[in-house]
């Protein structure tokens, strides 16, 4: 046999194997995926019995739904059927009783017109009647006698009123009072500060006794030229190791000390000098302005202020009022017043800045005409404060109203600074003429018969003619005498008015 007839053969066999190898494979493929196709139908068809069950039962639950609805609709309409009757029913009651109500009303009505006509006739009569007997026994007529009676209710009334004023009075000044007196005792309590009062000497002292000699110079020359120059007197022989600066003019008198204070920190003292000296001392007059603004508002609490307020603000340490210091006065104001605001709950800034402000403008009452307060509340409206200190500085004098608690309190707050013992003094013809005119304006009032002032004119005591003024009459005697001092009397702190009423009555037996 042909061998490539062998192979041929041999491949043969072995690709009809191979293909009913891959038949085989084939048809076990087939008959796996037809059971798996099976079991899907099989799945499907119970899934969609299931399914078929499910649906079958809601339909019959929505069957008896429908069912059950159907019965409650049948049962509401005729419950509203029914309510209807009944509301028929009752709205027909109601006007069968309105009706009766209404001719149980007319009824009453004409019977209550008919008494009320007889009451009214009979009570005529019974009036002429008494009427006539009062006449009769009092000796007056009806007007005489309403007039009378008029006047009497006038007159209780009048008297019952003055009593409940004088109580409501005593009861809301023993509160005030005491809560008053609780918070200016704990802002002064908190308050340290040094008496200030200005004078008109300033006093250096003298490094050596050579000194002395440089200052009066060769046959006084250079005291005469710095005394002609400054316009301040300087007296040296009158205290040991000691300069006197004498001069009413607190701005002259400051040049004249630091141009001196500069001459014997330099040594050289003569004509030139003192002139360069004293140049160099006005030169610098802002700068001293400056820092004495700056010095006085950090002391005070006081920021954020205009610099055109703060050189105007140390304008003020050369001014005194009765001899206290304006600047320090302005200081301790501002203390006080941020502590009583402190006590009260009133915003506390508002009260620090006001009161350290309410004076700026006895800076400017030489240049600028009107009140210190209106020119003070100008410039503070002018460099930006705002409206609550312009009102308090243009009202702690009472030229406009207060419109907030903050004014009111540095308006107490500048009485305290002013009051305290040892801020302020005064003249003796000054202090005499201001007693004599309170005197004269208490006893300008009717009905007073004598006036005494005493505490240094922080007390009058008032005597009245019982005859005139009586019991009911003195409050309002004493609340008009203390008006009038508000209005026609510069004072410092308060004045208590005190009215005295003294009745008397004598007889002799004989």
């Amino acid at each position: 046999m042909d061998p490539g007839a062998v192979v041929t053969v041999v491949g043969l066999l072995g690709a009809c194997l191979v293909a009913l190898l891959l038949i085989l494979l084939a048809r076990r493929d087939a008959d796996a995926q037809r059971r798996r196709a099976t079991e899907d139908v099989a799945r499907i068809r119970d899934d969609a019995r299931a399914l078929l069950a499910d649906a079958e039962r809601r339909e019959r639950r929505v069957v008896d739904r429908e069912q059950d609805l159907a019965a409650e609709r049948t049962a509401l309409a005729e419950l509203e059927r029914r309510t209807r009757a009944q509301a028929d029913a009752l709205v027909e009651s109601e006007r069968a009783a309105a009706r009766a109500l209404d001719k149980a009303e007319r009824a009453a009505a004409r019977t209550l017109a008919d008494a009320e006509r007889t009451a009214r006739e009979r009570l005529a009569a019974a009036r002429d009647e008494a009427r006539a007997q009062l006449e009769a026994v009092g000796g007056l007529t009806e007007e005489e006698a309403r007039a009378e009676l008029t006047r009497r209710q006038v007159e209780q009334a009048t008297n019952d009123a003055a009593g409940q004023v004088r109580r409501a009075e005593a009861q809301a000044r023993r509160t005030a009072d005491a809560r008053a007196r609780r918070i200016v005792t704990a802002a002064v309590q908190r308050l340290a500060v040094p008496t200030s009062s200005q004078g008109v000497l300033t006093m250096l002292p003298l490094p050596s006794d050579e000194m002395k000699g440089r200052i009066i110079g060769k046959e006084g020359r250079n005291i005469r030229h710095f005394e002609a120059l400054t316009g301040v007197n300087v007296l040296i022989d009158e205290t040991p190791d000691t300069v006197v600066l004498s001069c009413f003019d607190a701005a002259r008198r400051e040049v004249a000390q630091v141009a001196l204070e500069a001459l014997m920190s330099d040594g050289r003292i003569h004509p030139q000098r003192i002139e360069a000296a004293y140049a160099d001392a006005l030169a610098g007059a802002d700068e001293r302005h400056d820092a004495a603004g700056h010095d006085a508002a950090e002391r005070a609490g006081v920021d954020g202020l205009h610099p055109e307020l703060v050189r105007t603000m140390g304008q003020l340490r050369l001014r005194s009022s009765y001899g206290q210091s304006v600047l320090e006065h302005l200081v301790e104001t501002s203390q006080v017043a941020a502590t009583m605001a402190a006590e009260l709950g009133a915003d506390v800034d508002v009260a620090r800045r006001g009161a350290f402000l309410h004076d700026v403008g006895k800076a400017l009452t030489a240049q600028v005409g009107g009140t210190h307060a209106a020119v003070g509340a100008d410039l503070a409206r002018r460099c930006g404060e705002s409206d609550a200190v312009v009102n308090a500085i243009a009202a702690h004098h009472d030229e406009v109203p207060a419109t907030t608690v903050e004014a009111v309190l540095v308006q107490a707050a500048d009485a305290i600074s002013a009051a305290r013992p040892g801020a302020r003094r005064e003249e003796v013809d000054q202090y005499l003429e201001r007693m004599d005119k309170l005197e004269a304006l208490v006893v300008a009032h009717q009905g007073v018969r004598r006036a005494l002032a005493m505490s240094a004119g922080r007390e009058v005591r008032v005597v009245v003619e019982p005859a005139e003024v009586d019991d009911y009459a003195l409050p309002q005697l004493a609340v008009s005498i203390a008006r009038h001092i508000e209005a026609d009397l510069t004072y410092p702190g308060e004045i208590k008015v005190t009215v005295v009423r003294e009745l008397r009555a004598s007889a002799t037996a004989g």
